[in-house]
Parts: C-alpha cells; structure tokens; sequence
C-alpha cells in the first residue's frame, strides 16, 4: 500500500486548525473543507503514485498490444467462467443484466477491506484519511473515463435507477408544470419511462413517447414533430436492453437543445461497451451502473452538467452533505458531495475505479468490436434457423451487443428453462419495457447479451440448444 504523503496529512491538520480558529463550516473548491462535528472532513485527491496498482500487478493484464480482443487470455480472469453444473461449463450470456467481474476488481475491492477500510470524510485518522482520498479519486477517474470537466459532474448513486429518480425528482418535480412535455421513447426502460410517468402525474406535465419502426430504430421524424418548445427534458435510452439499437443520442440532444429543453441520456447499455463521451453526445444528465460494466452491484453513477447540478436540491438528505445545520434551516455542501448523504458507496467505488481501469486497458472501440461481430454473428445464426422471429436492427454498428428473440411455439420462459439444463444462461421476460413488448405484439422474449469473454463458440451452443425445445413442444 502507498502511505499518504505528508502534504495530504498536513492539509487534513491544517484544515482541523483554521476551523477550529473560525469556528464555522468551510467548504473550499474541489472539496476540501473540515466542517462541524459529524461531518466530511474533504481531501483534495492525491496525485497517482507509479507504485499504487489497483490489486496484485500479475492480475492486471496488459492486452493493449492486441490488434483484437484475445478472448483466451481474458477468460483467464473470470474463474466463474470455469464453474461447470451437471458436467457442463457454464455460458454466461445474461451481460445485459450484470456482467461478471475480473480478478483485478475483486483484489481491488478484498484490498480495500483488507488495507484501509474506514468511513470516508469522517475522520482524521490514516485509515479514513486514505479511503477518503481512493474514493474522491473514484470521482476523477469516472469523469475522465465519459469526458466529464471533473469530479463535480460525478454523483455516486446506487445504480442507474436511482440516478434516474434523483434527476426526475430533484429536478422534476421543482420545474414541471402543466403544459410541459417529458419526451420518452417507446423502448424506455422501465426505469425512466415509470420515473417520468409519476413524475408528470404530480406536476400535471405530459409525457409524449417517440415510435419505434419496424426495423426496432426510432422514428426521428416523428421524434421532430414531437419535441417543440414546450417540451421540457427529452428522456432516451442510448443503447436498447431489448431491441439492441444504439441511437442517435447526439442528434436527439441536439433537437431537444434547439428547443430549450434538458436532454438526459440513459447510458446502462453503452458506457460498458463503446466509447462514451459526454461532452460530444452534449448530454445535460447521463447515467450508468457499475454491474454491467466488470465492475460491482451497489454503484451507479448521475452525470450532469456543474451549472445544472448546482441548481438542483438535493433528493435525500442526512449527514455528510451539509455545510451548516441549524435547528431551523441547514444549507448544503458543495458538488458532488450535495447529492451523497450518508455512507456512500465505498469499495464499490474502489472496485468501479478498477474496472474502468481494467476496461480502458482492453480498449473500448475493441470491445465495441468485439461486441458488434458476437451480436451480428448470433443475429445470423438464430436468422438461418427459419423458425425464430428476431428483433431489432440487423447485425452492425446500429447494434449493441444482444440479441432478443422468441422460437416459434415456445415461450420465452420455457425456452430459458431448456437452454438452463444446458447451463446456458440466458434472460427471459420483458427485459423492464413491458410497453415496448406489447407494441412487438408479444408477452415475452429470451434475450442473449455479450461481453468481452463470449465467443462464437458459445453462441453455436446457445443455437444448438434451441433442437431440444424444438422436441419437447413439437
């Protein structure tokens, strides 16, 4: 472990001692600040030490001088991938839901456990000093990863979920009124599409829902009629958990900007496997989960814009984001710390650090290689079986990596069950766009989701498999 520097201690007793003359709160840029009892003592993130590695250095593989993604090699740092029931090794193909989680995150997050686990902004002792500084940085290193200005822009939540309802409540339900509109799409994820829903139910706003083609791509013809100068925030998913479809979340903030509304992109199915940019895309909010992305449950991440989030209230409130407490009024603390209360997600954020790590050292546009051949590969395969009924785009760019389907005479829970005595692991429902099914016209579909250890291999299992349901309900 790297100890901290004299300097971070020095400025931790530095901050103790001017509050201590001023006898009131201090919060200063980028953090930093020692206010009353009970809360944060902030520290300014130390600069990356050569000798810090996120967990034993043999476990973080180098792969950046592969032309593509050596698949072999990756798998090594899954042991989950090796586990076998029955007799049968195990294919994971539910990514959309939850990714596995490399060797490198767990040490990351064991190390943290092990080495300096403390509450952070709680304490002037070593341990918490040292937690605190990893989990500051955490911020940093998100920003950096989606094109961020810096850790104000980056509030921890617990998944994507809750990123979504901190925006729609904070925001929301202060600023919607009757007359306004929230534009969705029809293939919304539960979580944005009911968020908004009750939303607009409190505040007497309108929620206008963007087609969906035959193709599974959006109508953005229909997507300009829709967002006018009474549309308040446009509300879209970047990559499908369904049909697979990547949008054109630049070309929608765009019409939703022209128009002076927000623009919040739900990124949960992108940021894990495509190079993201949220200064490009101009987004005004985004949000992802750690889980899908080879990082841990429990951490989800709210970008917004500083000016925006300066002006939001707080969603929850309690110890840790204040800056002074009366028995009549309190006043907050400064960003991202305003939107954090209570114990925040700490090795969570240790083990997201490390993912991101882990992520850029394969290279995203590999990864969103690798990806893109899987999905176009399995969209063929199922295609050439006659009896299989597909949706979304076809294999390419305009694809992520998943493919839904439903095989002819089978539902789509059965059909898991059967491909589950295989111990091939897929996901079948609604997949949380209840709406969007029913506009397919169907109760369910199994869905199959890649990542950066899938090969072909296994989705000619997954296909295969597809014979004994066949049989079973011919």
């Amino acid at each position: 472990m790297v100890d901290l520097s004299e300097a971070e201690n020095a400025s931790v007793r530095q901050g103790v001692v001017e509050r201590d003359q001023q006898h009131q709160p201090r919060i200063a840029n980028r953090g930093r600040a020692v206010t009353d009892i009970g809360d944060p003592v902030r520290l300014e993130a130390a600069e990356p030490k050569e000798c810090f590695v996120w967990g034993p250095a043999s476990r973080m593989m180098s792969h950046q001088n592969l032309e593509s993604l050596d698949v072999e090699a990756i798998r090594e740092e899954f042991p989950i991938l090796e586990r076998e029931f029955d007799g049968q090794q195990v294919v994971y193909l539910d990514n959309a839901a939850t990714t596995q989680t490399p060797d490198a995150v767990v040490d990351a997050m064991s190390e943290y456990y092990r080495t300096y686990n403390a509450n952070v902004h709680r304490g002037i002792h070593h341990l918490s000093q040292e937690a605190s500084i990893r989990y500051e940085e955490a911020h940093d290193r998100v920003a950096e990863f989606i094109g961020a200005d810096g850790r104000e822009e980056i509030v921890f939540t617990k998944n994507t979920t809750e990123a979504e309802n901190l925006l729609a409540y904070s925001w929301g339900l202060n600023e919607l009124e009757p007359g306004d509109t929230v534009v969705l799409t029809e293939m919304e994820h539960h979580a944005s599409l009911v968020t908004w829903q009750q939303v607009a139910k409190r505040t007497g706003a309108d929620v206008a829902y963007v087609r969906v083609d035959d193709d599974g791509r959006l109508d953005m013809d229909h997507a300009r009629e829709l967002i006018d100068d009474e549309t308040a925030i446009v509300s879209a998913v970047h990559v499908s958990n369904t049909l697979g479809t990547v949008n054109p979340v630049s070309e929608l903030t765009e019409l939703a900007h022209d128009h002076g509304a927000l623009a919040f992109i739900d990124g949960a199915q992108a940021v894990p496997n495509r190079p993201v940019d949220v200064g490009e895309i101009d987004a005004d909010f985004y949000a992802f989960s750690g889980h899908k992305m080879a990082g841990p449950t429990g951490i989800g991440v709210l970008y917004g814009k500083e000016a925006l989030f300066e002006e939001l209230e707080p969603y929850l409130y309690g110890g840790g984001m204040i800056r002074k407490v009366t028995f009549e009024e309190s006043t907050w603390a400064d960003l991202p710390w305003k939107f954090e209360p209570g114990t925040p997600p700490i090795a969570e954020a240790v083990g997201l650090h490390a993912a991101i790590d882990w992520l850029e050292d394969l290279g995203m546009d590999r990864i969103r290689q690798h990806e893109e051949e899987l999905a176009a590969y399995a969209y063929d395969q199922l295609a050439a079986e006659g009896d299989v009924e597909l949706y979304g785009p076809e294999g390419g760019p305009d694809r992520g990596g998943l493919v839904s389907f439903n095989l002819e005479g089978v539902h789509a829970h059965d059909l898991t069950s059967i491909l589950n005595d295989h111990t091939i692991a897929v996901r079948a429902g609604d997949h949380c766009t209840q709406p969007l099914h029913d506009k397919l016209g169907v109760p369910a579909s199994t869905r199959a989701s890649f990542y950066v250890y899938n090969t072909r291999e296994e989705v000619d299992k997954l296909v295969a498999a597809l014979d004994d349901a066949r049989q079973l309900f011919a």
